[in-house]
């Protein structure tokens, strides 16, 4: 399986590089005209069998490829021809021109502008052309003798078989490998999974490791059959050439990127220094306003809530400067492709960020007008509860029912809001207040004893400052008094609410008062109150109401 695997892999490779034969040299990399804007000359190179020889010149009237394919056909024409002896190759020297001739046949004219390409004069480049075309000639026909091509072919066969071999033998050091590694690493992650809390997995990282190294497989497989390739298509004079692009594909973008990195390193070396200066220079402000925040260090005017938010400000602007400066020192920032991605990023964002600005600003605004703080109990338009995060572009808070709600800091900008916990409720306690509607018929000196009662009996309630009463209406069927009592713990409102609303119930009934409803037709024979005796009334079933906390039983 394996075996049909790796010829698999050899027939497609060789199969596509046969297809490149019916391809031009221009895809290859072999364009001849290596400057289509010269206006007067360009220049070609003359290749046989893959070989380079020397470059010749051309006008625009008779470009330098089309030269160059004619001395090539002509040299070959004399290889392809044994009865003729490329020693008999003669110079003859002309005013314009210097000829290699044979047979008085002419092979090449060298003009003055084809010397000097190689920066000498004619005289000397002529023999140096013949020397290089009488090797080319010999080379030609000895790679077409059959003895050579049946050593050749040869070679090809052994290499391929060695080739073969060598893939086998990786596949099986491959499962070697991770047999070893899965006997020595398997128990270490797994052991490390536990150790993290099981915030790495260790499945995953295994599976990561075994891909790993079945990448390194592949790429090792992908070298030798390149090597391979390269190597069986260079035997041949036929396919030499694609041999030879075969290099250029692999080889010329890594030299392209080699250049390239070399070329950038001074604009690297600036890239690192700045960014090093930045990174000292955000540690040093970090440390000024982590003491500022601490209250080690004090700005008039400054107060250390500020701190944190004025740090990150600080840090966004010297960011947004450092990448202003770097900008033309990074990789393709002037191409038009750089720019048009810029353009569009920051159409993006400018589409589709104006809520979040908005909220990043409400939250700024809130932190340095110190709307509140955390752990301040708030209320926000109708949610109510316990500040537990503020963000920059949200605020969490935690309800008396242990719901979290999550507030859009823009909401919290154009909403109105209550902080129980401030200041002024810390120093001189939060304002509770009470209504409770009571008949004509009973004296408001006895209703506002009896609530400022209630008052006294609450727990949780201040009693300096002292409750007070205000009387707010004077309804159709009761006069409606408001209670309004002190509390320095807003966290515990509601309990001290529910306490104080008990309380109330038990001296309105104490003292036989009956607390009215909005409206009512008649009055009731006797006041609607609970007596004393009732009040610990079970419910269903024997329970212990010691404590005035009934538990519901069930009913045998």
């Amino acid at each position: 399986m394996m075996l049909s695997n790796i010829s698999l892999k050899l027939l497609t490779v060789f199969l596509f590089f046969s297809l490149q034969i019916f391809i031009t040299d221009d895809t290859f990399g072999f364009s001849r005209n290596n400057s289509d804007s010269i206006s007067i000359f360009d220049k070609a190179q003359i290749i046989i069998d893959g070989y380079p020889l020397f470059f010749v010149r051309g006008i625009r009237l008779f470009p330098a490829a089309k030269r160059a394919d004619q001395i090539e056909n002509r040299i070959e024409s004399i290889a392809g021809d044994t009865s003729l002896s490329p020693e008999s190759i003669d110079i003859v020297h002309g005013d314009i021109s210097d000829k290699l001739v044979l047979n008085k046949y002419i092979i090449l004219n060298i003009y003055n502008v084809d010397a000097e390409l190689e920066g000498v004069s004619r005289e000397v480049i002529a023999p140096i052309f013949k020397e290089k075309i009488v090797k080319s000639i010999y080379s030609y026909r000895y790679e077409r003798k059959p003895k050579t091509l049946i050593i050749r072919t040869v070679y090809a066969a052994v290499t391929t078989v060695l080739t073969i071999l060598i893939l086998f033998l990786l596949n099986l050091g491959t499962k070697k490998i991770n047999l070893v590694l899965e006997k020595k690493l398997k128990a270490k992650i797994d052991t490390l999974e536990h150790k993290s809390y099981r915030l790495i997995k260790s499945r995953q990282l295994w599976e990561t490791i075994r891909d790993l190294v079945k990448a390194s497989k592949f790429l090792l497989q992908l070298i030798l059959i390149f090597v391979l390739a390269e190597f069986i298509l260079g035997l041949y004079p036929w396919t030499r050439s694609i041999s030879v692009s075969l290099s250029e594909l692999f080889l010329n973008p890594l030299n392209t990127i080699g250049i390239a990195i070399i070329d950038y390193l001074p604009n690297l070396a600036f890239l690192i220094i700045l960014f090093i200066i930045i990174r000292y220079i955000l540690k040093f402000i970090k440390i000024v306003f982590d003491g500022i925040g601490r209250g080690n260090i004090k700005i008039s005017g400054f107060e250390p809530d500020w701190a944190n938010p004025t740090f990150k400000i600080i840090k966004i602007l010297i960011i947004i400067l450092a990448v202003v400066v770097a900008y033309p020192y990074i990789p393709g920032s002037d191409s038009d492709a750089f720019k048009g991605i810029s353009i569009f990023m920051g159409v993006l964002f400018s589409l589709g960020s104006s809520s979040m600005i908005g909220n990043i600003t409400a939250g700024y605004s809130m932190t340095y007008r110190r709307t509140f703080r955390i752990g301040d109990i708030v209320k926000i338009n109708d949610y109510t509860g316990e500040v537990t995060e503020i963000k920059l572009l949200i605020t969490k808070l935690k309800t008396f029912k242990n719901e979290e709600i999550v507030v859009p800091n823009s909401l919290i900008l154009n909403s109105n809001i209550v902080n129980y916990t401030s200041a002024l409720s810390t120093t001189k306690g939060v304002i509770l207040h009470t209504t409770v509607g009571i008949g004509y018929e009973t004296p408001w000196r006895q209703v506002e004893g009896m609530l400022i009662l209630a008052a006294e009996r609450t727990e949780g309630i201040l009693q300096v400052p002292e409750p007070f009463i205000i009387q707010k209406s004077l309804g159709d069927f009761a006069i409606n008094y408001e209670l309004n009592v002190f509390c320095s713990d807003p966290a515990n409102m509601m309990k001290s609410y529910t306490n104080l609303h008990r309380n109330i119930l038990d001296v309105f009934n104490e003292n036989n008062v009956q607390i009215m409803t909005p409206s009512y037709k008649d009055d009731p024979v006797e006041p609607k109150v609970v007596p004393k005796d009732q009040w610990f009334t079970p419910v269903v079933g024997k329970t212990d109401n010691s404590k005035g906390k009934p538990v519901i039983e069930k009913q045998e």
